[in-house]
């Protein structure tokens, strides 16, 4: 009896197969450095229609962190944080032409409003505020003292800043999991995929048994 799978099985198991193998590298199920939330692989771009950078906040260990591993003293976070304290901002510009325009920074606590942007959150307070100033390496930095979870937006203020658009925000949720254990859609939909075609491989091969059984029973001789 020929068993041989159709092509389309052999290509779809390859497909998932590769697809799971490369979860890790997309970033589904890797293992992160420690439960602060070290993120040595991070990638944070944030962009509007105008300007992109590459966006990176570090959180100073507590002193009721005992036993810090101190490579780990400062790790990257994008804009998930896990806890309030003294934080460190880093924006990389993408673009090389606002290397010669003025940047002012501003860290603001807010409130959610539900509506669309850009009256989509209500300003609460200043946390901190650094005057304009050209950064011609292409590196904003900032630092502020967060005293408590919340909402926040840190604003790059580029030129003037007359447009919306040239307040440059870069959204943070403080006091919450950066690492989220959650299984990404994508990945579950890639399993189950993967149990559908095994099911349909072994409806095949009871529908080529049963049938080669068939081919096998009319040719018995007659007696």
């Amino acid at each position: 009896m020929n068993t041989r799978l159709p092509a389309f099985f052999v290509a779809a198991l390859v497909a998932c197969a590769l697809f799971l193998s490369g979860c890790d590298k997309l970033g589904f199920g890797t293992k992160q450095s420690n439960a602060l939330g070290n993120r040595p692989d991070l990638d944070c771009i944030i962009a509007n229609d105008f300007y992109a950078v590459h966006f990176s906040a570090y959180l100073q260990p507590s002193k009721d962190d005992k036993n810090t591993d101190p490579k780990a003293a400062f790790v990257p976070f994008c804009q998930k944080i896990p806890r309030a304290g003294k934080m460190f901002f880093t924006a990389d510009l993408i673009d090389r032409d606002i290397r010669t325009t003025p940047i002012g920074i501003k860290l603001v606590e807010v409130e959610k409003t539900g509506q669309k942007a850009p009256d989509d959150i209500r300003e609460i307070r200043t946390v901190t505020e650094i005057p304009s100033k050209l950064y011609p390496k292409g590196a904003v930095e900032a630092q502020a003292d967060v005293d408590k979870t919340g909402d926040y937006v840190l604003y790059l203020l580029i030129g003037e800043a007359m447009e919306d658009d040239d307040k440059f925000r870069v959204a943070l949720e403080v006091g919450v999991d950066p690492n989220p254990s959650q299984l990404p859609l994508i990945a579950i939909g890639a399993v189950a995929a993967l149990l559908m075609l095994v099911l349909g491989f072994l409806v095949y091969l009871h529908k080529r048994k049963a049938k080669a059984a068939s081919v096998a029973s009319d040719q018995e001789p007659e007696e």
